[in-house]
């Protein structure tokens, strides 16, 4: 039973620290843990993840957040889409098979990781559009601007966020993934603040970080009244994600965006195809296919 639980402290601590270098709550990691080797039942490892997403994010979200590099005003801004998504994700989960929204949000995150390997290069050569565009009237209304010092590159990096609609509306089905597939959605906004918001990879990272431990919050809380939440689970993946978040947070900011970026992108392919094997599965099990 001890070596069970510290093999499951060792496995939540890894996901901590793959959590905080890419901006998610590691739970790409934890529910096939707990469903493949603790054979726990997919909506107890799924409501054991959305805490793990909590405890991640408090860990690392002060750390980045010391550090001056999370953009708390996006971050502020993209979570009420975020939150509306988590709430309705959570409830889906509940009363409805979500095997095309499984196929969906797959093939989403693996458009965003070639996205993001394809840009791999761009945030180390500090090419950010610092204007806003005049045409875009909630741009402008919002004109969230801010800069962070970059340690990999031992300079300054100005930026200003870009298409604020667009990374609502995908933050909205990041939400939705978190309530649902018990990912925390992280995967999702990070490549969305990058790629559409032409937002600084780590600045993205670190916002991400301080998004999902709200998104996570209120889809858990539909999980725990269900009475899906099993303690004897929550606790050591809780201890592990915090350990390995509060390490990962203090030397994120070190490695350059190129590495980040591959990081990235290994690891929401390896989530994408996964979602996409699931929805598959979930499809013939119901004799949809």
């Amino acid at each position: 039973m001890f070596i069970d639980i510290l093999l499951l402290v060792i496995i939540s601590a890894f996901a901590g620290l793959l959590g905080s270098l890419v901006g998610i709550g590691g739970g790409i990691i934890i529910v096939p843990a707990l469903t493949l080797i603790y054979k726990v039942p997919v909506h107890n490892a799924i409501a054991a993840s959305l805490i793990s997403v909590i405890a991640t994010s408090i860990a690392g979200a002060n750390k980045y957040v010391e550090q001056e590099i999370t953009n708390i005003k996006l971050g502020m801004f993209l979570e009420i889409s975020t939150t509306l998504g988590a709430l309705l994700g959570a409830l889906l989960a509940l009363v409805l098979h979500g095997w095309i929204l499984s196929i969906i949000f797959g093939l989403l995150v693996f458009t965003m990781a070639i996205y993001s390997y394809i840009t791999r290069a761009a945030d180390d050569s500090n090419n950010f559009n610092t204007e806003f565009n005049t045409e875009d009237k909630l741009e402008k209304l919002i004109s969230i601007k801010d800069s962070f010092y970059d340690l990999a590159l031992n300079k300054k990096v100005e930026y200003a966020v870009h298409k604020p609609l667009s990374g609502s509306f995908v933050s909205l089905l990041a939400g939705v993934g978190s309530g649902l597939l018990g990912i925390g959605g992280g995967i999702i906004k990070v490549a969305a603040m990058n790629s559409l918001m032409k937002v600084p990879m780590k600045v993205s990272v670190a916002t991400s970080k301080f998004m999902i431990g709200v998104t996570a919050a209120t889809s858990s809380t539909l999980y725990f009244l269900s009475g899906a939440v099993d303690s004897h689970y929550v606790a050591p993946v809780a201890i592990g994600t915090i350990a390995g978040a509060t390490f990962g947070s203090s030397i994120m900011n070190k490695f350059k965006s190129r590495f980040i970026k591959l990081l990235f992108t290994a690891v929401a392919g390896y989530l994408s195809i996964r979602m996409i094997l699931k929805g598959l599965s979930d499809g013939m099990n119901l004799n949809i296919f």
